[in-house]
């Protein structure tokens, strides 16, 4: 048994203490936006915030998060305004999205640390394994988020905060709801 807080929520999650944090979230606490990639440190994909820094959820247990504070990406932003995720947006940063929490979860900590971060500093904060191969953009859409954090940019191009997945999805220009003519006919 662990006592810890989960994005702003004390919980208790019964599972043996030697447990990676990364299945108490996913099958104790049904948390599923943290990713299990590799299972060994490498890849990222289930990286969480605990007190504030970017740490592989695989590789730390249940029992090492007692009485700490754990932020994972369904607790960063509930409706997509962290500038990360914005800037992600943005930036087309994202293409199969198993890798993106993890990402966004690093780069989040990065930039609570450097608001203003190079790209080699980025590179070197944000060893996330992509297998799409999104990084020149990744690099980009951090850089974004830095200057959204610091007040010097807004990102008209993601949903804004508090929109609804589907009320986003309708305000996607190349998205355009159909009437019932067009869907029996030809659709132009």
């Amino acid at each position: 048994m662990a006592r810890l807080t989960i994005n702003d929520h004390p919980v208790q999650i019964d599972m043996d203490p030697q447990t990676p944090l990364l299945f108490a979230l996913r099958d104790g606490a049904n948390l599923t936006g943290t990713k299990y990639g590799c299972g060994v440190g490498d890849c990222g994909a289930c990286t969480v915030m605990v007190d504030g820094a970017a740490l592989r959820s695989c590789l730390i247990t249940l029992s090492e998060c007692e009485g700490r504070f754990v932020t994972t990406i369904e607790g960063l932003s509930a409706d997509r305004s962290h500038p990360v995720q914005q800037a992600m947006v943005a930036e087309q940063a994202i293409q199969c999205g198993f890798c993106t929490p993890g990402i966004v979860m690093t780069a989040a900590a990065l930039l609570k640390t450097n608001p203003d971060p190079s790209e080699a500093q980025i590179l070197d904060a944000v060893p996330n394994l992509c297998r799409c191969g999104v990084y020149p953009r990744l690099v980009r859409a951090i850089q974004r988020a830095g200057r959204v954090a610091r007040r010097l940019e807004t990102i008209s191009a993601a949903p804004a905060p508090g929109i609804t997945p589907a009320d986003a999805a309708r305000a996607v220009p190349a998205l355009r709801t159909l009437t019932k003519s067009q869907t029996s006919g030809n659709i132009p």
